[in-house]
């Protein structure tokens, strides 16, 4: 009988992703939460893991990746540990997935490693994410853009996914994470959450009008200008809701700045991504974005961060270097 092999180092590298807005706050209809996003190939997550007896970590975000190894490794049974280099990380807590990118990476490696179901939903569930959103999840296994359905109340299921269309190719966005105060996450967002005044009927329903008639059919047509006018009214709307906890349609200060900055260098489609203060704005060439960009640093003065960037087509990429294991 041939010995089985298994990987002796996984390396996994995973996209950062927008969150483009919510469906459905109120869940009147079955389903709650819902959501529209797309993966961009940086900033990214990039870890190597290699077996051992233990968990252990080194790098940027050490802490939090033992917190994801200890979750999968208890979720599913796993008989050793590992040993992770932290290469590079996603800023955290800035709306642009870095705990869930951080999550499936470091479940995704040790699924590698020991030869577990590599099944994106299960992967999430394994290490507690896509609890609210699987927009990170669905970003991480396919990249594009992605559409999901929502959860059921009381499920423990993560969201399906509804449409997964490419971006195309000469679109770029502009993404901009000003210096301040970082987006809810954890404690605070699930407050955030249950405080939320339930949404307008009528601004629900337009804003899954505005997704199924306008937002995707331009996609699919590479209409940018039509794609950008739909996501800018999706994002008014959708930010009126979160309005109550986060202090205005849009987080207050530098990110309500920039995205009137956006607007006013010629960007389309302007919004914030999930809880901010990532903004963003889409534009048609690599020339455009890099002239919004500079105007962008421009405004900033030298503070925060201004990314130039295609969108990214493909999801995680997995390497892994290999062994046979027992008697040659």
């Amino acid at each position: 009988m041939t010995p089985p092999e298994r990987p002796t180092r996984v390396i996994v590298r995973a996209p950062a992703r927008l969150h483009f807005g919510t469906l459905d706050l109120r869940g009147h209809r079955g389903r709650r939460f819902g959501g529209i996003g797309a993966a961009i190939p940086a900033p990214a997550v990039e870890l190597e893991a290699t077996p051992a007896a233990e968990f252990t970590a080194e790098g940027p975000d050490a802490g939090r990746a033992l917190e994801f190894a200890r979750r999968y490794g208890e979720a599913t049974g796993l008989p050793g540990g590992a040993h992770f280099k932290l290469r590079e990380v996603i800023p955290p807590h800035v709306g642009l997935g870095s705990g869930t990118q951080l999550a499936l990476a470091v479940a995704r490696a040790l699924a590698e490693l020991y030869g577990r179901p590599a099944d994106p939903t299960a992967l999430a569930r394994a290490v507690g994410r896509g609890r609210r959103s699987a927009i990170g999840t669905w970003t991480f296994a396919l990249g594009g853009f992605v559409l999901e359905g929502g959860r059921h109340p009381g499920s423990e299921a993560v969201a399906p996914l509804l449409t997964r269309l490419p971006v195309p190719s000469g679109w770029w966005c502009v993404v901009a994470i000003p210096p301040g105060t970082p987006g809810l996450s954890g404690e605070a967002e699930d407050r955030a959450f249950g405080s939320l005044p339930p949404a307008p009927e009528r601004e629900v329903e337009r804003v899954a009008h505005l997704v199924l008639m306008q937002l995707l059919p331009a996609l699919a047509d590479g209409d940018l200008e039509g794609f950008g006018h739909a996501l800018s009214e999706i994002q008014h709307i959708t930010g009126g809701w979160y309005a109550p906890a986060q202090g205005g349609r849009f987080a207050p200060g530098a990110a309500q700045r920039l995205i009137t900055d956006l607007q006013s260098l010629g960007a389309v489609g302007v919004g914030q991504s999930s809880w901010g203060p990532t903004v963003y704005g889409l534009v048609g060439s690599a020339s455009e974005a890099e002239r919004v960009a500079s105007g962008l640093r421009q405004c900033l003065d030298g503070g925060g961060t201004v990314i130039a960037t295609p969108f990214s087509d493909r999801g995680a990429l997995v390497a892994a270097s290999w062994v046979r294991v027992g008697p040659d």
